[in-house]
């Protein structure tokens, strides 16, 4: 059978690692939870020392998954091989890895900056966990029931359960696949889509009770205050933006504040429009129908700023990149 040359040269990095640092973005989600469990856990079983590592911590959304409690906040030198995962660009992990680049970039964001030594970037995959899923048996590595358990985690969010607009037959397999060595399709479902807890509920209610909509755009706002009011230790939406992707709109737009003068906005798109570039123009990325960016600035600045550039992005119907 004939070997990929970058699985080839993936193998090789980690049987030649001894020491392995692990990591993701900022504020992460199920993809990147799952994908850092499920490769550190594989490696850890394959005997290589490693570190776990999510600046953000893992949302309480997640902490049913196996050995999340392992999961540190901040990178311990020293290590022979550094592993950025679900991470479209550098500053996206929040100088985790320092000032060098990690050694190897795995991920599924079309606007992803192969910013690695080593990069493996699948812009058709619907999500890291179903890269990993496909791909860590030809690296030699295991997926047993807890792996599997964090992979299909991974594939469940990142599709919003099997929804999204790119889903394919192939994810489909892989998921049952993950069923087949032990994990809990409806369970962790429920866990990571469906159940939530009341601080979230009561956080959800600030964006809900702010909600606007002008045409084919729908958004929100949630403020750092809000948090305090409710009781919400995240520094996330909770995901609220996905539940408001079901609202009938063309285009959802959330603003979340965020610590240190900075605004995290999040852009849902139906079939056909293309919101990554929007969230490119800001200094983020995403996919198509699902993508992000950091913005410094005041909150109702960047949400001027954020809303002349969607209104006009809907205007013009999914304009070429120079208008956006």
């Amino acid at each position: 059978m004939r070997i990929d040359p970058l699985d080839a040269q993936i193998a090789g990095l980690f049987k030649n690692a001894g020491r392995i640092l692990i990591g993701s973005h900022l504020r992460p989600d199920g993809d990147a939870v799952g994908a850092v469990l499920s490769l550190g856990m594989a490696l850890q079983n394959a005997g290589k020392q490693v570190q776990m590592v999510l600046v953000d911590g893992v949302p309480s959304s997640f902490r049913h998954l196996p050995k999340y409690k392992e999961i540190r906040r901040k990178a311990e030198p020293p290590w022979d091989l550094s592993v950025s995962l679900d991470a479209s660009d550098l500053p996206r992990t929040g100088a985790l890895f320092g000032a060098e680049p990690p050694g190897l970039n795995i991920d599924h964001h079309i606007t992803n900056l192969n910013f690695a030594r080593v990069n493996l970037v699948d812009p058709g995959a619907e999500a890291t966990c179903t890269i990993l899923a496909e791909r860590m048996p030809r690296w030699g590595l295991e997926i047993t029931k807890p792996v599997a358990e964090c992979l299909l985690t991974g594939i469940i969010i990142d599709t919003i359960g099997f929804r999204t607009s790119n889903m394919t037959p192939k994810a489909l397999r892989l998921a049952a696949a993950l069923m087949e060595t032990g994990a809990n399709l409806p369970e962790l479902y429920r866990l990571g889509l469906i159940t939530k807890s009341y601080e979230a509920a009561r956080y959800w209610g600030c964006g809900l009770g702010r909600l606007q909509r002008e045409e084919g755009l729908l958004w929100t706002v949630l403020r750092l205050s809000d948090r305090q009011a409710v009781g919400y230790n995240g520094n996330d939406d909770a995901d609220l933006v996905n539940m408001l992707s079901g609202v009938e709109s063309d285009v959802v737009v959330l603003l979340n504040e965020q610590k240190g003068g900075r605004v995290k906005v999040s852009w849902r798109a139906r079939p056909g429009l293309d919101v990554s570039r929007l969230a490119l123009s800001f200094g983020g990325g995403g996919h198509p129908a699902a993508a992000g960016a950091d913005v410094q600035g005041a909150l109702e600045e960047v949400q001027q700023q954020v809303l002349a550039k969607t209104k006009a992005f809907l205007l013009a119907g999914a304009m070429p990149d120079e208008h956006v």
